[in-house]
């Protein structure tokens, strides 16, 4: 099963990059660096708010310190294509978010281990050091993300009306394409005595605060830096989709703790829907009045 997820999955979220490139202009992108104050904004919370937000529930909540230490490494990975997907689907602002994924999966090569370090030495009283490969992250960057958004955006400029055909059958395939990834990554990455642990209670409701803070904070707190309201909503996403494949894989293979990678199957298994629903609702009813 592993050697069948290492090929699915990165090739699954390339096609669905590939399909969100369709809906992308140049003009997307230089509006965030026109602009910059949405994207260090949405940088700044995603750094240093989400990482603090998950390490005070992991502190409050009584549970083993594996998990602890689980639900920290969760809050300190970046959004992933799961973000860039909902963003897509309620019609935020999908160039921000793809830069925001972009830029945080190379700033976690510094921010990953010095946080995962200090929760491990925190939680479990050991000292445990990690490192993630600068080349091997930017390959699979550009190979996942950059590479198929640029290619969907030169297929969009050359063949608008096959696009425009594409658009109403890919709000379908590409949810789809996602929620596969997600079976699979849990599946091969989850025993059965293990999947029972990740079912209970009380292991559920740290991991849904942390989901539901940080959507909040990510909306209200980039509302009072005056950014727009699709950038809003768009930060919001970020912060509550994070990259959980990537936490499975540091617990499972760098850290060799697989009670840890529990809480990022555990994240991983309903944060797509609490945060598509509850960007929606934020979306729709925190508009603001049109003058």
């Amino acid at each position: 099963m592993q050697d069948v997820s290492s090929i699915l999955v990165p090739s699954a979220i390339a096609i669905i990059m590939l399909g969100i490139g369709l809906n992308l202009t140049i003009y997307n992108f230089k509006r965030v660096f026109v602009k910059p104050k949405a994207i260090l904004t949405g940088l700044t919370l995603q750094m240093v708010l989400l990482p603090l937000t998950g390490f005070i529930i992991a502190y409050l909540w009584d549970m083993t310190p594996e998990y602890k230490a689980g639900l920290v490494l969760v809050a300190s990975c970046p959004g992933g294509t799961a973000s860039n997907l909902v963003t897509n689907m309620l019609k935020g602002r999908v160039a921000l978010s793809i830069s925001l994924t972009a830029f945080n999966s190379l700033l976690i090569l510094f921010t990953i281990p010095a946080l995962v370090s200090f929760s491990i030495s925190f939680f479990l009283g050991m000292d445990k050091e990690i490192s993630l490969s600068f080349w091997e992250t930017f390959f699979n960057l550009s190979f996942t993300v950059i590479a198929p958004v640029i290619v969907g955006m030169i297929i969009r400029h050359y063949f608008k009306s096959f696009v425009q055909s594409l658009k109403k059958p890919l709000r379908y395939i590409l949810p789809g394409i996602l929620i596969v990834v997600f079976i699979v990554v849990s599946f091969d990455s989850s025993g059965e005595s293990s999947f029972q642990d990740i079912l209970k209670f009380s292991l559920i409701l740290p991991a849904l605060l942390l989901n539901l803070i940080t959507i909040l904070l990510g909306f209200f707190l980039s509302g009072l830096m005056k950014i727009n309201h699709e950038g809003r909503y768009t930060i919001a996403i970020e912060m509550g989709l994070q990259n959980s494949a990537l936490a499975i894989f540091i617990s499972n293979q760098l850290l060799e703790n697989t009670s840890m990678s529990m809480m990022a199957i555990l994240y991983s298994s309903f944060s797509f829907f609490t945060t598509w629903g509850l960007a929606y609702l934020l979306k729709k009813y925190f508009r603001p009045k049109e003058a």
